[in-house]
């Protein structure tokens, strides 16, 4: 019977793999990092939060973000009011920074993650299954949409002493987005998904 084996990340020893109780980890016997973990369901779940995802980001371009009121005229603003307003004040380089980190990352991540998981909840592999989950992994760490909202809650505490802030359903979208990514961030499990990805191809 063969053995499946997974190197630590931080030390690079050997472990066979065996299998764990529900809610459990395993962790590296020299240096103590983890190596794999045993989540229920985790594929299920982690779909389900990066459909959300998906579906908030839409939401959250398609309809306005904030409505400014000041002196009888409103002011709408979108989610990339932000980054044209910078490329307009010469920063295009934060411009695209804010684009990227709070649009078209965790677009990209969520995408990815939907890609590799839908047909392994059905059972099968679409092609570059494996890119592109290892797409999705090398972008967790950059989709920062939680900064971003953080910025537009310190700049509506300022403006409010000068007009009245309305927020707009594209705002409540975003915040289910920043929760559907955490959640992502905590039901996806690698290990689970390499294991399924071996098996259908």
């Amino acid at each position: 019977m063969k053995q499946s084996l997974i190197a630590c990340h931080t030390c690079d020893l050997l472990h066979r793999v065996i299998p764990l109780p529900e809610k459990s980890t395993a962790r590296c016997i020299r240096c103590g990092t983890l190596l794999y973990s045993h989540t229920p369901r985790s594929i299920e779940r982690t779909l389900a939060s990066a459909l959300t995802g998906l579906v908030m980001i839409i939401i959250a371009n398609v309809y306005p973000f904030l409505s400014l009121q000041s002196q009888g005229t409103i002011l709408e603003t979108n989610l990339i009011t932000g980054a044209i307003i910078l490329s307009e004040q010469s920063m295009a380089g934060l411009a695209l920074l804010v684009l990227l980190t709070s649009m078209l990352l965790p677009c990209t991540l969520l995408a990815a993650l939907v890609y590799v998981l839908w047909p392994l909840k059905c059972g099968y592999c679409l092609p570059a299954s494996r890119r592109m989950f290892r797409l999705a992994l090398a972008l967790r760490p950059w989709s920062m949409t939680e900064v971003f909202l953080l910025g537009i809650l310190v700049s509506v505490i300022k403006l409010a002493k000068l007009a009245t802030i309305i927020p707009g359903v594209a705002l409540f979208a975003f915040l289910v987005l920043v929760f559907a990514l955490a959640a992502v961030n905590t039901f996806v499990n690698p290990h689970t998904i390499w294991e399924k990805i071996d098996r259908c191809q």
